[in-house]
């Protein structure tokens, strides 16, 4: 917006310095316990946990390639709905999350950060 002292790049900059100080905790900590630097966690072995982290995995992939084509709205709806489905909730808990949180997504950039979203299908509603 303008006479705004800061740009498009200060939230992501502002996301990118939490994120190398905590990496950098993590890193001075595991130096001290002198641990292994890598194990793996008990959860790899069991069928669900591995299809929650596949299933995010795939679903961001998806989100990639089909949000321009089918819209961040329709691509969110049904995102959140089968994560949340995946991860253990039920059908009416899952597209109660999927539809509230798409719209909070939505007009928190739209409104809020002034950043567009990819309307795909649903060009013409757009308001």
């Amino acid at each position: 917006m303008p006479g705004q002292k800061f740009g498009p790049a200060w939230f992501p900059g502002v996301i990118a310095i939490g994120l190398a100080a905590c990496g950098g905790l993590l890193v001075f900590s595991g130096l001290r316990q002198a641990s292994p630097w890598l194990r793996w966690p008990e959860w790899i072995g069991r069928r669900r946990p591995l299809l929650g982290v596949g299933g995010v995995v795939a679903g961001l992939l998806f989100y990639v390639f089909a949000a321009d084509a089918l819209g961040f709205h329709l691509t969110g709806v049904v995102l959140l709905t089968l994560w949340v489905r995946l991860l253990g909730g039920s059908w009416r808990v899952a597209v109660v999350v999927g539809v509230v949180a798409t719209v909070a997504i939505h007009l928190s950039f739209y409104k809020l950060l002034r950043v567009p979203l990819p309307w795909g299908v649903f060009e013409q509603y757009a308001f």
